[in-house]
């Protein structure tokens, strides 16, 4: 388990880019992650490739503190690369015969299990198993904080609320302050660069009746902090003559 996660998904699936289905993952993930007071750090969507998978899954294992859920290509068929991706990348490539992930797709598919159906038994060292509440067929976890999970969404949902309610079920507090500023987003400039850097600051500019506004938005976990620097911005705001709209 991280204890300051930063989140990554990553959609494995030609057929999402070429048009042949459409993503029904992000918004899902990035619902149970808000309301857990978590965000995403960055989303992947890319083809079934391996070489590329690895790059991929390299990139975000070298973030120290992420946490990643990977969906598709853990199933049973030639396209199928995660598992033996995920071995590559995350246990130098050891993979093993999880016995309960085996013992779990056999009673669910008897005879018809073999030759092909256990190989989805055939997961990274010591991984966790996530339950599969559709055909019992598990996805895994690797270290508490790498999570590979279906391509279906009736079964990816319910291993996602598992895996964040075992391991990251709720982030500290954070605080913000929002307001919207009559000006452009060059007016207040010099402003913005007075924020502390560790500061989550955001500027979005809008544009409405020949008018500029700039939506301001700032948070961090320290309530006084939020405040301290709300109060700082709306006054240098002020200082200009410039109208700010609650």
């Amino acid at each position: 388990m991280v204890k300051n996660p930063s989140f990554y998904s990553v959609i494995i699936g030609t057929e999402l880019l070429n048009g042949r289905r459409k993503d029904k993952h992000f918004e899902f993930l990035n619902s149970e992650l808000l309301k857990r007071g978590w965000e995403q750090k960055a989303n992947f969507v890319i083809k079934d490739d391996p070489l590329f998978m690895e790059e991929v899954f390299t990139l975000i294992k070298n973030d120290s503190n992420s946490v990643m859920f990977s969906f598709g290509g853990i199933g049973a068929t030639p396209d199928d690369y995660t598992r033996e991706v995920a071995a590559k990348v995350f246990t130098s490539g050891i993979m093993e015969q999880n016995k309960k992930a085996l013992e779990l797709i056999v009673n669910q598919f008897k005879d018809k299990a073999y030759p092909h159906r256990v190989n989805m038994a055939n997961l990274p060292k010591n991984a966790i198993l996530l339950k599969n509440i559709v055909n019992q067929v598990p996805g895994f976890g690797v270290e508490e904080r790498f999570f590979f999970v279906p391509g279906f969404p009736e079964m990816s949902r319910a291993m996602v609320i598992e895996a964040l309610d075992r391991f990251y079920p709720k982030n500290l507090q954070k605080f913000s302050c929002g307001f919207t500023v009559v000006a452009s987003e060059n007016d207040l400039i010099e402003i913005m660069r007075s924020l502390p850097k560790d500061l989550e600051f955001s500027s979005l500019p809008k544009f409405k009746e020949d008018k500029r506004y700039v939506e301001i938005y700032i948070a961090d976990y320290d309530k006084e902090k939020v405040q301290k620097w709300c109060d700082f911005f709306k006054n240098e705001v002020d200082k200009k003559r410039l109208p700010i709209l609650k």
